[in-house]
């Protein structure tokens, strides 16, 4: 038999507690690879590549104050800027206030919003169809899918936001990757329905002609109107997301607290583990010896089991951690940012790095000094 296959075949030896010990490095791994997959889309990811060339830019003070439609011309007129669309949250609801039922909605000019959002794919032919109905909407695929929906159907939502109930026709079904589940109407149509929303939007979408222009534009725009009485703050499309999500508080720190414990969690279970299992085979570790097998085998030995036991249990979690980021994007529950979630093969990999990582350091000390026992007193150990 060979080293590789005695540690195989050792590592289940006990099978409950081996078992046990994969589940519990398992669930382990499971959180921390959550927490890294959350970590990279939201700190390292850059996003879809057309974002690079798109800004955000809104009211100063919060989302919830509206800017003066002639802001657009004036952006416009910036160097390096190619479209600007203007955007308003709408908030409505659809059917009822059920969760499922939940979509984002936004009233913008279709026209230039295409150009935009060019990584929107739409068919020619349905988006010339929404440009030229008012009352016209254009959805994600994806959510079409999840209602039935199809060109031609007519829907209506209720106003929370703002007093009216529109009735939208579908125009127009867009697919992107990854899917946003989100309804675009015609502004038009809202500022002729609202009376004091016309000559206002939400905030403003921004194409420019490079990534390099995106932090001059910035600045610029701001600059523009710093002294206005309506000041604004341009960013990035992904700084514009990650803003969401530092109304939460400080959530860097609380994500690496939760990781700095898993994986301290894991070491605790691992260590209790190999300590216990090395104690019970003094006797079998003096017989190995004076069977010919050097202090060097022996501990090769014990820390190759105790770090196939982590990697197993660290590929279990790794792997169920994919489906449940998976099946969380694809959710109706899915919003914003969430959309783009996804376990990258690197943080797969760093996963299992980590579980072996654990392995190797719960098992080395115990090992080490399970490779020193004396024979003699091995063969007299009684446990």
């Amino acid at each position: 038999m060979t080293i590789t296959g005695f540690i195989v075949r050792n590592t289940f030896r006990n099978k409950r507690r081996s078992l046990l010990t994969v589940l519990s490095i398992g669930f382990s791994l499971l959180l921390l690879t959550l927490m890294m997959t959350i970590w990279r889309t939201f700190y390292i990811d850059p996003g879809a590549p057309d974002s690079a060339k798109r800004l955000m830019t809104r009211h100063k003070v919060s989302l919830t104050f509206f800017l003066p439609g002639f802001y657009r011309e004036k952006i416009r007129s910036l160097p390096g800027v190619v479209y600007v669309a203007p955007m308003t949250w709408f908030g409505g609801r659809y059917k009822d206030n059920k969760p499922e039922n939940f979509f984002a909605q936004f009233a913008t000019d279709p026209e230039e919003y295409l150009k935009v959002a060019a990584d929107k794919n739409v068919p020619a032919d349905e988006a010339q169809a929404w440009i030229h109905d008012r009352a016209g909407a254009m959805v994600d695929a994806e959510l079409a899918k999840r209602y039935g929906w199809k060109v031609g159907d007519r829907i209506t939502l209720q106003g929370t936001i703002f007093p009216v109930n529109p009735e939208l026709t579908i125009r127009a079904i867009f697919t992107m990757t990854p899917s946003n589940k989100t309804l675009y109407m015609n502004s038009k149509y809202l500022e002729e329905a609202v009376s004091w929303y016309k000559g206002q939007t939400g905030f403003f979408f921004t194409r420019v002609a490079a990534p390099e222009d995106i932090a001059p534009t910035s600045r610029a725009i701001d600059d523009m109107f710093r002294n206005s009485p309506q000041p604004t703050k341009t960013e990035s499309e992904k700084a514009f997301q990650l803003s969401f999500i530092a109304m939460l508080g400080n959530v860097k720190a609380f994500i690496l607290s939760i990781c700095a414990a898993v994986v301290f969690a894991i070491l605790l279970v691992a260590a209790n583990t190999m300590a216990m299992s090395i104690r019970e085979r003094t006797r079998e570790v003096a017989m190995l010896k004076t069977l010919g097998f050097t202090r060097g085998i022996v501990l090769s030995l014990f820390v190759g089991e105790a770090i196939a036991l982590s990697v197993a249990g660290g590929l279990l979690g790794v792997l169920i951690a994919a489906g449940l980021v998976q099946f969380v994007a694809h959710s109706p529950f899915a919003t914003g940012i969430l959309f783009g979630l996804r376990v990258s093969p690197i943080t797969m990999g760093l996963a299992v790095v980590v579980a072996a990582f654990v392995g190797f350091v719960s098992a080395y000390f115990p090992a080490y000094n399970a490779s020193r026992v004396n024979i003699v007193e091995g063969l007299r150990h009684i446990g």
